[in-house]
């Protein structure tokens, strides 16, 4: 079965950090000496509690104003953290769903390991068109579909796929299509397919 690829291999794995103390403005500099708009804050052991972003700074400072701010004041908590095993689908799901731009990740123990944003994950769509094409016909129709690779004619332009020839059975039609969207790089499939066989047809009652 085709496998997305994961969180691990996507995210960066050089992450700047805060701790629950750093003052405001170490925070505006880390900031701009990595070139982000956002920072995971840790505990002692390496944990992320939350995460501190360029909204946080410019809405925060409470009672004491922006100087006396610190990292726990101004944090989004708790942090919504990413596995490394996670695939790309699943992490744009939950940064969809908690409006985040970013996830940190973290080991088994709950450790930051790296961080992944939206631009790592929009970067699966980069993929090149030779290599979304060669993964579609040996992992796609020779290997889980047992088809011989010049049954099926895949052209690929731009992350679209157009998908030519004859497969054994009609049934096998839609598997095909489906399995080639999940195809890291794939935006869009198309089908111009033919069958010799139409195994789709009822079955007629006993």
């Amino acid at each position: 079965m085709l496998e997305h690829r994961t969180v691990g291999q996507l995210m960066t794995r050089k992450v700047a950090r805060v701790q629950r103390g750093t003052m405001f403005r170490e925070i505006v500099a880390v900031l701009k000496e990595n070139d982000i708009t956002a920072v995971p804050v840790v505990d002692d052991a390496g944990h992320p509690v939350g995460v501190v972003s360029e909204a946080d700074l410019l809405t925060g400072g409470g009672e004491g104003g922006h100087a006396a701010a610190t990292a726990e004041t101004l944090m989004t908590s708790p942090a919504v953290c990413a596995g490394p095993g996670w695939s790309f689908v699943e992490a744009a799901h939950v940064m969809k769903e908690h409006r985040v731009k970013r996830l940190p990740v973290v080991d088994e123990e709950g450790r930051l390991v790296g961080i992944v944003s939206r631009g790592d994950l929009l970067d699966v769509f980069l993929r090149p068109d030779h290599a979304i094409r060669a993964e579609i016909i040996e992992d796609v129709v020779v290997r889980a579909l047992h088809e011989p690779p010049s049954a099926v004619g895949v052209e690929v332009g731009d992350g679209l796929v157009t998908l030519s020839g004859s497969l054994r059975r009609k049934s096998l039609i839609p598997v095909l299509v489906q399995m080639c969207r999940g195809v890291d790089g794939v935006v869009a499939v198309r089908e111009h397919l033919t069958f010799d066989i139409d195994d789709t047809a009822d079955t007629p009652g006993e």
